[in-house]
């Protein structure tokens, strides 16, 4: 515990972010199974309303003056961005391997390192800007192929969904300024229950006993997901900490061998290792430069 009190603000925030990428993993590989079980609408709503009611018990106990929010505008703006940007997500999701839907996900941090550098005017040095582009090379070595090929409109369609998602996460890094990660995450789940509903009431059906478990446990996940991603955007720059959703690709591949039986190809386990690299790397960078600095 002592060391961790001196890890420097990006360490806490790349450990926050891996951790979010770890469990958001597991989520997918949930809600891909559902979503071709399940109208992908339907699944949306039923993915943030069980999470709204996965947070009650922690809610109600403190009472809902504790989670009111400073901004309830911002929440539900926020809240209509991320569920465009989920609607074009979960329509993708399952006609897509799960290796390949993550890596097309890793688009977004150009998107959010490009946002961050205008909006919030973040210094974007070298190393940054290196770890981010060796990453995203990386993902071009696995999804080249799938673009370029027939058949991948619906690659296209989950490629869409990354500037929506970008969008939504710097957003949710201008709250942190003024609003608690429960705060947000309380009020992300209730936003888009009520935005996604009227679509899922129109492709609304039945489900099993083992579906609505399932859903609970997506709950679970996602909200756990949410919250270590908004710690880590409180904790350090918003472009220091996107190199290490790369390694949400190694998480996914594991998922998939679990749950799927999906071996990754070669050209999966070449860019992964270009990902990982450059993670390790900036991570070490920006250790190396704090120490400069307190010297």
């Amino acid at each position: 515990m002592r060391r961790t009190a001196h890890w420097s603000p990006t360490t806490r925030g790349l450990l926050w972010v891996s951790s979010s990428g770890l469990i958001f993993s597991m989520l997918n590989a949930v809600m891909r199974g559902l979503t071709q079980q399940v109208d992908p609408f339907q699944a949306q709503f039923l993915r943030y309303f069980v999470g709204l009611l996965v947070l009650l018990p922690v809610v109600l106990p403190a009472g809902w003056a504790a989670y009111r929010p400073k901004d309830v505008t911002a929440q539900f703006t926020r809240g209509a961005v991320h569920t465009l940007g989920l609607g074009l997500w979960f329509m993708a999701l399952p006609r897509i391997p799960l290796a390949d839907m993550t890596a097309i996900g890793f688009t977004g941090p150009i998107f959010i390192m490009i946002g961050a550098w205008l909006v919030f005017h973040e210094p974007m040095r070298w190393e940054r800007w290196l770890a981010t582009l060796l990453g995203f090379g990386g993902v071009l070595i696995i999804v080249g192929p799938k673009l370029s090929g027939s058949g991948g409109v619906w690659h296209l369609v989950m490629l869409a969904s990354a500037p929506v998602f970008a969008a939504s996460f710097l957003l949710t890094k201008a709250m942190t300024r003024h609003e608690s990660a429960g705060v947000i995450l309380v009020w992300q789940s209730i936003s888009v229950s009520v935005i996604s509903l009227p679509l899922a009431l129109w492709h609304w059906q039945s489900l099993s006993l083992v579906q609505w478990g399932l859903f609970g446990l997506c709950g679970v996940l996602g909200s756990a997901g949410h919250y270590c991603l908004t710690r880590g955007f409180a904790a350090a720059d918003i472009s220091a900490t996107q190199s290490a959703r790369f390694l949400d690709l190694v998480w996914s591949a594991v998922m998939g061998w679990l749950l799927f039986a999906d071996l990754p190809s070669a050209a999966t386990l070449l860019g992964g290792s270009v990902i990982s690299a450059a993670t390790v790397w900036l991570a070490r960078r920006e250790s190396l430069r704090r120490q400069g600095a307190a010297t």
